[in-house]
């Protein structure tokens, strides 16, 4: 274990996620944020000084060369992943990525590579595995006393133009699969086994985003469960993504960090781990990894199945 904290620099610190990821590092006793990173000066800035970290910088490339960063956390456009990741890794830093690892298999297959050939710690932000909701069906799964027969799942948004989950105007586009779907094919091979058979469909691209906006995705586990996944930006009512575990002994629906049975009765998931944000014990467990010299649960290596999954889907929709 390392002695004193460990040094943290969050990449893309004013978007949406970049804020999620410095709430939960704030109550992470080893973890320290040295330094916030974005490219527009007064955004970065003002979350700086809102979040009391001394260091602003505006550049990727020289926050890698800083001796007071071990580890950075990047909450930036997905198609700049997986090289920010192995860019990363050559310098030396230990990296958590948010999810998708990346937008392509081969962009994917090379992030995993690079983490194969180094000591450091990689590892993706697949949130779904840390979210106490999940936690208490893995566990139940784990103990015997749950077996997955289906999952029923809708990730849902009204997004008809390109703005991120703060309303503000995007200079990316995200996308339903390698995205979106990413999280619960992930969290389905977690739960159920690994996937051998997958299926998908698209709606129409639309005309402006150049993507499809409605997606339909069936998918297999050696165990025989199987899960239905329903994608759509234009669904206008509550947005996110909601599981519907349907078992040997019960049913339970997931929305979030919360957890009702299949009568909407709430399931206290309070005391399955330290804290009730999926973000600070994904955040937990990347500081915990490293400070512990040990490969973190969502390792590049663990979830790479699932890029893999996604990049015959993409096949199939091609």
């Amino acid at each position: 274990m390392t002695s004193g904290r460990t040094r943290v620099a969050v990449v893309g610190a004013a978007g949406a996620f970049g804020m999620k990821h410095l709430d939960g590092l704030a109550n992470i006793p080893d973890a320290e944020v040295t330094v916030v990173v974005g490219t527009r000066e007064g955004p970065t800035q003002a979350v700086a000084d809102r979040y009391g970290v001394p260091h602003v910088v505006l550049s990727y490339e020289e926050v890698l060369t800083r001796d007071d960063v071990d580890a950075v956390i990047l909450a930036t456009p997905t198609g700049l992943h997986a090289g920010q990741t192995r860019a990363a890794l050559a310098a030396g830093k230990h990296v958590q990525v948010e999810i998708p690892l990346a937008d392509s298999l081969a962009d994917a297959e090379a992030a995993l590579a690079a983490a194969e050939a180094s000591d450091r710690v990689a590892m993706v932000g697949h949130t779904r595995r840390f979210n106490p909701s999940h936690q208490w069906v893995h566990q139940r799964i784990a103990a015997g006393e749950f077996g997955i027969q289906q999952m029923d799942v809708q990730t849902y948004f009204f997004r008809r133009t390109n703005t991120n989950a703060k309303g503000e105007p995007r200079s990316w586009t995200d996308h339903l699969l390698w995205h979106h779907a990413a999280h619960t094919v992930d969290l389905f091979a977690y739960q159920a086994g690994r996937i051998v058979q997958a299926n998908a469909l698209q709606g129409p691209i639309h005309p402006d985003l150049g993507i499809a906006m409605d997606m339909s995705i069936q998918l297999k586990a050696e165990s025989g469960a199987i899960c239905t996944l329903s994608l759509s930006f234009n669904n206008d009512g509550p947005f996110g993504t909601f599981f519907r575990y349907i078992g040997d002994t019960g049913t339970y629906i997931a929305r979030y960090d919360d957890l009702v049975n299949g009568k909407e009765e709430p399931i206290d998931v309070s005391q399955v781990a330290v804290s009730m944000n999926g973000i600070e014990l994904q955040d937990r467990e990347f500081i915990a990894a490293i400070r512990e010299g040990r490969e973190p649960n969502s390792s590049l290596a663990q979830v790479i199945d699932c890029y893999r999954v996604l990049g015959s889907l993409e096949e199939q929709l091609a």
